[in-house]
């Protein structure tokens, strides 16, 4: 069927609706957030202060509205701001920010909880802004890290640059499991 066939006219013709559809969603995928081109990365965009990041889609299972309750954890360190109940699992909230050491993240009607997809370590990661999917060709990566005012360097591996843009590659696994995420209690 032709890209210009209106879904309206297909009512009648229930097959040929579902046909059309389905070539409608796989076209749909191949341009957002869908399997990514062969050159290409695809990763989810967010902010931390000031900055911009990027994460890789394989490691974020969701991204959720920071939820209305959660239950404080006592002798925590305050930069895990409590556990929450999300569709039935529990899930610790941490600030990333705070735990960085760059300020505590302001709590915003734009404020977004990133899932981490880690399969030992659950962990939500509280942060200013989700800016959706970002795809990046293979030409704008850069092994070089870029400076950031949030003080995760060490957490980097590398940058993808696009015009006047730099993108800082944030690898949640081994943030997760670093020391510095795992010392939850307050000393």
């Amino acid at each position: 069927m032709s890209k210009s066939v209106k879904l309206a006219t297909l009512v009648t013709q229930p097959f040929e609706l579902l046909l059309e559809i389905e070539r409608r969603s796989a076209h749909a995928q191949s341009g957002v957030g869908g399997s990514p081109l062969p050159d290409e990365w695809v990763g989810i965009g967010f902010r931390i202060g000031e900055e911009q990041f990027v994460v890789s889609r394989d490691q974020v299972r969701e991204v959720l509205k920071l939820p209305e309750s959660m239950t404080r954890v006592p002798g925590a360190r305050r930069w895990l701001l409590g556990i929450a109940n999300l569709r039935g699992h529990l899930l610790p909230l941490i600030d990333i920010k705070l735990l960085l050491g760059s300020g505590r993240t302001s709590l915003r009607r734009t404020t977004r909880v990133i899932s981490v997809n880690h399969r030992e370590i659950p962990a939500g990661l509280v942060v200013d802004e989700v800016q959706g999917f970002r795809r990046f060709s293979n030409q704008e990566f850069s092994e070089e890290l870029p400076q950031t005012i949030v003080r995760c360097d060490r957490f980097l591996t590398g940058a993808y640059r696009r015009s006047d843009e730099t993108w800082p590659i944030l690898n949640l696994f081994e943030f997760v499991e670093s020391n510095v995420f795992l010392q939850a209690a307050e000393e």
